[in-house]
């Protein structure tokens, strides 16, 4: 639809103008710094930072009813700016004008409902909300499309070229930046680094084929991370990391998505995520509270961060009950399925304090929970979700997992509905799932497949056939007839077919 076609109340509305004033804010000294650098720590105290907009009670002057309008009819209008995340302009970074704004197919990825059968497993109605259906096949490509707006901003602002972005990765991340690097690739470069031997063959062919520098050290992400973070302090480097606190700020489209797919009404839901680095649990938390704070929703969801036992420190840290004995301890991590989550020292850890004490605060109650879960339950919950006609990744089993573990705990009430995070597509870990077929697990994972789960092609090749065909050599009308014939009565015996 045109802006011509809509109601003349709410023409004013659709096409956002640049406003507010963005700072960087310090969780540590709470000192607020101006947005025109790209900064990733405090240069005060080296403390974490989060993006604050100080005129976001602007968005008080409409009620939540005008919201939801606006956003529904953006949803209309076909404007490339507003089509990906940018539909919630206002919440996100209304400071970056809409030509600057880098849109490649992100956001907006579908909320599929779980059959029958598998709820009934589950015991509670639930959906994935299928992030893998993303550009680059994963969550990530919400903040790098944030992250990449306000650079390109940034360096039309200033008239910088020949600038250089750089990440550590799992996979998921470097393939989003070498995406959205490629795009923006007059002015900019992609470098990244990776755990040698830790991220699959399919993500790693990814930044590859955008023409990222890829750089492989050994050790686990928290080792790259730690690299990175020196070469963002003492060189001219963009990061692109969860710790870049505009990547946050794109995440928390997750949650304005599934707030409008759920026609706003959102206080019966479970919001369920694996928490890896921590960065977007922290959005999603914060994207909800925003919701509510400018009256859109008027209950919070519940939101459940799960960890894998074999990659937990956000799960300890929780699992002290009095928050004045709470002490955050970094865990050496061993190999996970859940590869994107395999962090033992989550960047975004003092987001994640800060934000689960306002939500529980704003909420009245306790409203955010972290479960742990086993490898096992990993690979069975994602092997049985596709096996129901979904595309969960081994985070999205991550997720499915700490779904049953907080109906088990009563965190997820009867009368509550999920909605699950399958962060990637499930291709981008088809080797776990060809491991749990061909039982070839590494005895570390602590991972069986159940005799049930597993499958495995069948070579059809019957004895009474004299002749087959092959790639150069048909076969002639006599031996195909039979070809097709034998062919036909050893798959319907096989299929236990009857005839007609």
């Amino acid at each position: 639809m045109k802006i011509g076609d809509f109601p003349q109340e709410i023409r004013p509305y659709v096409m956002p103008e640049p406003r507010g004033e963005m700072a960087y804010s310090c969780l540590g000294c709470t000192r607020e710094f101006d947005i025109d650098e790209l900064l990733y720590t405090c240069p005060e105290c080296g403390g974490v930072l989060l993006l604050r907009d100080r005129e976001l009670e602007r968005a008080r002057e409409l009620d939540g009813k005008k919201w939801r309008q606006i956003f529904d009819y953006r949803k209309m209008i076909n404007n490339r700016a507003l089509k990906g995340i940018f539909r919630y302009y206002e919440f996100i970074a209304p400071v970056i004008p809409l030509e600057d704004i880098v849109y490649l197919g992100e956001g907006h990825t579908p909320l599929v409902e779980a059959n029958n059968r598998l709820e009934d497993m589950v015991g509670l109605r639930f959906f994935f909300k299928n992030d893998g259906l993303n550009p680059s096949a994963s969550f990530k490509d919400r903040g790098m499309a944030c992250a990449l707006s306000y650079v390109n901003h940034l360096a039309r602002k200033k008239g910088l070229n020949n600038l250089l972005a750089i990440c550590a990765s799992t996979g998921d991340t470097s393939a989003s930046a070498a995406l959205y690097c490629a795009y923006l690739d007059d002015f900019l470069k992609a470098a990244v680094l990776l755990p040698h031997g830790k991220v699959t063959p399919h993500q790693l062919s990814q930044p590859l084929g955008s023409g990222a520098r890829v750089l492989e050290i050994p050790g686990v992400f928290d080792d790259c991370m730690k690299v990175v973070e020196s070469l963002a302090e003492n060189y001219h480097v963009a990061l692109l990391n969860s710790k870049n606190s505009w990547r946050i700020l794109g995440q928390e489209s997750f949650s304005f998505e599934i707030a409008q797919e759920l026609d706003y009404e959102v206080g019966d839901k479970v919001v369920v995520l694996p928490i890896g680095n921590a960065g977007n649990i922290t959005a999603v938390m914060s994207g909800f509270l925003k919701l509510r704070g400018a009256g859109i929703i008027e209950d919070l969801p519940k939101v459940v961060g799960v960890q894998s036992e074999h990659a937990d420190p956000v799960y300890r840290y929780y699992m002290e009950e009095d928050s004045t004995r709470r002490r955050f301890v970094p865990v050496s991590v061993r190999p996970s399925v859940a590869q994107a989550a395999m962090i033992g020292n989550p960047v975004s850890m003092p987001r994640v304090i800060s934000v689960v004490d306002e939500y529980n605060q704003v909420a009245g109650e306790k409203r955010v929970f972290v479960v742990q879960v086993e490898e096992q339950e990993i690979m069975d919950w994602m092997i049985i979700a596709n096996r129901n006609g979904n595309i969960a990744c081994t985070q999205g089993g991550e997720s499915l997992a700490g779904f049953v573990k907080a109906v088990e705990k009563g965190y997820a009430g009867p009368d509550e509905i999920g909605v699950l995070d399958s962060t990637a597509h499930m291709l981008k870990f088809i080797n776990f799932q060809e491991m749990y077929f061909q039982d070839s697990f590494d005895p570390q994972f602590n991972v069986r497949p159940r005799g049930e789960l597993r499958n495995a092609p069948v070579l059809v090749r019957p004895d009474r056939i004299r002749t087959y065909p092959g790639p150069g050599k048909p076969l002639g009308k006599k031996d195909m007839d039979q070809f097709v014939r034998e062919m036909s009565r050893e798959i319907a015996g096989m299929l236990g077919l009857e005839k007609k």
